[in-house]
């Protein structure tokens, strides 16, 4: 386990999928990630190089298709190396090989960085195109707060609030993990969306097209709070296993398979592209 801090946050990062494992804050002694329960064996897995479930658990690759049978893609289950790190800093790495080759057709080097900014915490993934042509992925987080804050409190004493007030639209999943091609709205009471272990009923509130990039946990009953930002994400998944006393709030850059729709993978909606000798990067904040 990896150890940064700075005066305001301790993290502890585990090399299997550089995952962040804990966060606490140092004024008041509260860890805010979900320790890996019962309910849900995680704590923030980091999602590569595809995000959600696949039909028939495979990507299509110039024709032929590669099976990845992890949803979420493989790199949470990996060993990473740690190539870099200080007080307040950490970087892993993922290379290729022959295990990710037979699974996902690519040469690619997958950076998962940590940095401590004041009350911040910056994740940073960085792609970088190992191969002689353009590689295609997705890529994003899943971390799992705890919910409530202190103990003696309850789940509906907090809501999220967007940045902005926005009219949602809830793109459905069918029980196999793709979405089923169906919408429907979720209304906010102005920025607010309560949490109530009903809200996840039906599996995780996937957002394809929001202005809002940043989501807050807030309580009504204090003032303690947790943002996640996310500016160069495009999806948002929020989601809890019901009854567990966490919330997920997940940017994306890539979803799920559309039921009915499996093109190359190249072709599927929210896949990114990197061409040959470049380096891709995106960043997600957690603030508390």
């Amino acid at each position: 386990m990896i150890i940064i801090e700075n005066e305001f946050l301790k993290a502890a990062i585990d090399t299997k999928g550089a995952q962040l494992s804990s966060l606490i804050n140092k004024e008041t002694g509260v860890e805010h990630m979900w320790q890996a329960g019962e309910a849900w064996p995680w704590h923030s897995p980091n999602l590569f190089p595809v995000i959600g479930t696949l039909i028939d658990n495979q990507i299509i690759v110039d024709g032929k298709p590669y099976e990845i049978t992890q949803r979420h893609g493989f790199a949470r289950y990996s060993e990473f190396l740690l190539i870099e790190s200080d007080s307040n800093h950490a970087k892993f790495s993922l290379p290729y090989s022959e295990t990710t080759m037979a699974m996902y057709p690519y040469k690619f080097d997958l950076h998962i960085i940590y940095d401590l900014i004041d009350n911040s915490l910056r994740v940073t993934f960085k792609v970088l195109n190992r191969d002689d042509k353009t590689i295609y992925f997705s890529v994003g987080g899943h971390p799992a707060f705890n919910v409530p804050f202190h103990p003696g409190e309850n789940y509906d004493d907090y809501y999220l609030e967007f940045e902005t007030e926005e009219q949602l639209t809830e793109h459905l999943l069918s029980p196999e993990g793709v979405f089923s091609g169906e919408t429907r709205p979720l209304k906010l009471d102005g920025k607010n969306l309560q949490l109530t272990h009903e809200l996840f009923a039906n599996d995780a509130l996937v957002f394809k097209h929001m202005k809002s990039r940043q989501v807050t946990i807030k309580s009504h009953k204090h003032d303690e709070s947790l943002t996640v930002q996310f500016p160069h994400f495009q999806y948002l998944g929020i989601w809890a296993k019901t009854n567990a006393d966490f919330v997920c709030i997940e940017p994306w850059l890539g979803h799920a398979d559309t039921a009915g729709q499996h093109v190359e993978f190249k072709n599927k909606e929210g896949v990114q592209k990197l061409v040959h000798g470049h380096v891709f990067d995106a960043s997600y904040y957690i603030s508390i």
